[in-house]
């Protein structure tokens, strides 16, 4: 396959992440061949490995990245020091940067089986450092008394999984729109916690 036109490095090093992500998206990582990413991007195959290793680097860097862009979402966001507040402020926020890449959750959730051991293990490190926000939340509040949990870490482990789980069914064209959505899940959250 000849290189196609405008196939310039800066282009496409992203174009190759896109594709990847879309194609473990709809078909699983083990499906997806490198020669299906080379013709997605219209490369030759051996053009991939001037930007990444193997396809395991690409799942890794794609999951990584995912899990760095939430961390720096988060982090760009102020809690507020109310833990009531702060518990509603990341309900949303996670539906909502969720809702806006359900490729790049899928993959996040799903492809974890497909990683090496080291490289599972630093996605995993990544993953816990976003949960470890909503633990710190759960945690103050159950200090405060404003929240009726046993175990921080529990619940996080299930808010999360309730959260991201709205990836599974919702659409834009649905009966809900997203703010609907949040506003259901946070309720639904908040009486977890706090009734």
């Amino acid at each position: 396959m000849a290189r196609t036109a405008g196939s310039h490095s800066a282009l496409t090093a992203p174009r190759i992440r896109e594709a990847a992500q879309v194609l473990f998206a709809q078909q699983g990582f083990a499906a997806v061949s490198m020669r299906q990413i080379a013709a997605e991007v219209g490369v030759q195959v051996g053009a991939l490995y001037n930007y990444t290793a193997d396809k395991q680097s690409l799942l890794f860097d794609l999951m990584t990245a995912h899990l760095e862009d939430l961390l720096a979402a988060l982090d760009a966001r102020p809690l507020p020091e109310d833990p009531v507040a702060a518990l509603e402020v990341f309900t949303r926020f996670h539906i909502r940067f969720h809702a806006e890449r359900p490729d790049a959750v899928f993959i996040a959730y799903m492809e974890l089986r497909n990683l090496t051991p080291d490289n599972f293990a630093a996605v995993e490190a990544l993953r816990h450092r976003y949960e470890d926000r909503l633990t710190a939340i759960l945690a103050s509040g159950q200090q405060t008394g404003a929240f009726r949990i046993e175990d921080p870490r529990i619940a996080t482990m299930a808010i999360i999984a309730m959260l991201t789980g709205v990836n599974t069914w919702f659409r834009q064209s649905g009966r809900l729109s997203l703010e609907d959505v949040e506003a259901i899940y946070w309720d639904m959250t908040r009486r977890m916690v706090a009734d």
